[in-house]
């Protein structure tokens, strides 16, 4: 963390992010913008605006300013957990509803690996993204279930390779709208929807954009087998409960396919379904998964319990 520091600007021609990442070279641009954002950096006295282009003759002030070390998870030792799992190289959790796998900034807390880093500090430096702390995966914040989470270098090496290959066979439940009478296979190229300021996934050749705008999706071929575990009604409404499994993982993958083929996941109203009063989160979970342990080489199976509204 670089604080309490000053700078002389000599000469002008620079924005003040970069003069500021030229002086201290282990900032980031995000935490320049950040700093300025929250009035840590003054500029001849007085509070520093974004996209600033300097002068030259400019006295600059840094009380706070973020390093790339900082970039980490913020142990929060009030998120409850419920681990599944733990041995020397593996963790696993079954996440609930609502919650977050990970922060979106280093400030953020109540998110899962808040809590898992607050508990096993080991994790907090492992892998490729710093905000996910060794996690292996992500699933929604308003999907529960199970999150498997690296407690070694080695581990998460061996582990993301599995997820890469696509070899990690991954078990969920979905509770969806109607009767659904047999099982089957879903294949599409799915792509961001560009026209929403959210995001939502679309089919990349069938949708309600033009050919340009059509021509400029990036999209991921998702494959998800589904078949029908027990039905039920409420309220007159026909529901069933579906066993899902997957190998890719791309985002929305399980509610967008579902939902594209008309089963619609109960209270998951960004793909179309009917709102449920009182029901935290849609539903579906992650039950289990299946891949080889990265120090035993075994093949290893981590479940969770069913949630409340699988149990029909």
């Amino acid at each position: 963390m670089i604080e309490n520091k000053t700078l002389d600007i000599e000469s002008g021609g620079a924005r003040l992010d970069a003069a500021l990442i030229l002086a201290f070279p282990a900032t980031t641009r995000a935490f320049v913008r950040e700093a300025i954002d929250n009035g840590k950096i003054l500029v001849n006295g007085h509070r520093a605006v974004k996209g600033l282009k300097l002068r030259g003759g400019e006295h600059i002030e840094i009380a706070e300013l973020a390093e790339a070390k900082d970039n980490t998870v913020r142990p929060d030792p009030k998120v409850r957990l419920r681990p599944v799992f733990a041995d020397d190289s593996l963790l696993a959790f079954d996440k609930a509803a609502g919650m977050p796998v990970q922060p979106l900034s280093r400030r953020e807390t109540g998110t899962l690996m808040n809590g898992v880093v607050a508990r096993y500090p080991e994790c907090i430096h492992l892998g490729d993204n710093p905000l996910m702390a060794g996690a292996l995966h992500r699933i929604d914040a308003d999907t529960s279930g199970l999150v498997l989470v690296a407690r070694t270098a080695a581990a998460f090496a061996d582990l993301r390779s599995q997820f890469a290959a696509q070899t990690v066979e991954k078990t969920y439940l979905a509770l969806v709208e109607g009767a659904v009478a047999a099982g089957g296979t879903l294949e599409n190229d799915l792509a961001h929807d560009p026209t929403l300021p959210f995001c939502r996934m679309i089919d990349a050749h069938k949708n309600r954009l033009g050919p340009n705008e059509r021509a400029r999706l990036k999209s991921l071929h998702a494959i998800t087998n589904f078949r029908p575990l027990a039905h039920t009604t409420v309220e007159n409404e026909e529901r069933t409960l579906l066993e899902v499994k997957i190998f890719t993982g791309v985002t929305h993958q399980i509610r967008a396919q579902l939902a594209l083929a008309g089963m619609h996941i109960i209270n998951d109203r960004l793909y179309g379904a009917f709102a449920v009063d009182g029901q935290n989160g849609h539903a579906l979970h992650a039950l289990c998964a299946r891949f080889r342990h990265p120090v035993l080489g075994i093949e290893t199976e981590i479940r969770t319990p069913y949630p409340q509204w699988a149990q029909i």
